[in-house]
């Protein structure tokens, strides 16, 4: 009898170990889409008390925060603007690429460790991701050209937008970039916030020439697709600088 007992058991082991081999040979392992990169444009205020500190302690807080920029540089390719005399609400802000949240939670983590960190706060912030193109069936993503001036604004679509046909809203866009081409000189970078940030879009231009961005957009805003614009500020008059140029416009 105990013979028969182990005898089944034996037999009915293989079977179960089968079944599992099965169920993990046909489970998917998850994988990181390729071709979706992470872009996150940080905008940031320093605190006037940091000007009130002695020169030499000024001095090691710019050091340590180009070093902290310096190390990350690989994996974030982080570049640098200016908004000292563009706007009041903000000094300087950090565009960055990264392949995944955690590497770029951690370039920001490594920021604000930093003695310039302390004094520093992110009154706007926008993360999307490099999508491709809904209407073109290719990617809506242009590296970046490192132009004199970057343009930057959040932007969100009326709901009205997304109950039209679809070929009849590829019609529409396609009539929008044709008006945007008339700019050579104006590169423009579409990333995607829906369901990761508070806004569908975040939009950038790059260009040496303000005036021809200024042309653009009151060129679209005749066309067709402007009607169904919820929302596209606030808008950032951005300078392209080195890092060091970007700090040593902070003050003394």
């Amino acid at each position: 009898m105990n013979d028969k007992r182990a005898s089944f058991k034996y037999k009915q082991y293989p079977i179960a170990s089968q079944v599992a081999m099965s169920l993990q040979a046909t489970t998917p392992a998850v994988k990181q889409k390729s071709g979706y990169r992470f872009v996150k444009y940080t905008f940031f205020k320093l605190d006037s008390a940091w000007r009130k500190l002695p020169s030499k302690k000024r001095e090691f807080s710019r050091r340590s925060f180009l070093s902290s920029i310096n190390r990350n540089e690989k994996e974030t390719r982080a570049r640098s603007y200016s908004l000292v005399g563009t706007r009041g609400d903000v000094d300087f802000m950090l565009w960055t690429i990264t392949r995944s949240l955690e590497t770029l939670q951690g370039f920001h983590s490594d920021l604000l460790k930093t003695e310039l960190g302390s004094y520093l706060s992110t009154p706007y912030s926008y993360l999307a991701l490099l999508h491709p193109s809904e209407y073109f069936g290719r990617p809506s993503e242009k590296e970046p050209v490192g132009s004199r001036y970057l343009f930057v604004y959040p932007f969100t679509k009326k709901r009205e937008w997304y109950g039209l046909p679809f070929e009849e809203r590829r019609r529409i866009m396609r009539d929008h970039v044709q008006a945007g081409q008339k700019y050579p000189s104006v590169t423009i970078h579409t990333s995607y916030s829906f369901g990761i940030d508070d806004y569908e879009f975040v939009l950038s231009f790059e260009t040496d020439y303000p005036e021809d961005f200024l042309n653009l957009v009151m060129d679209l805003r005749t066309t067709e697709a402007s009607k169904y614009t919820a929302l596209e500020t606030p808008i950032f008059t951005c300078i392209n600088v080195e890092p060091e140029k970007m700090l040593d416009l902070l003050g003394p």
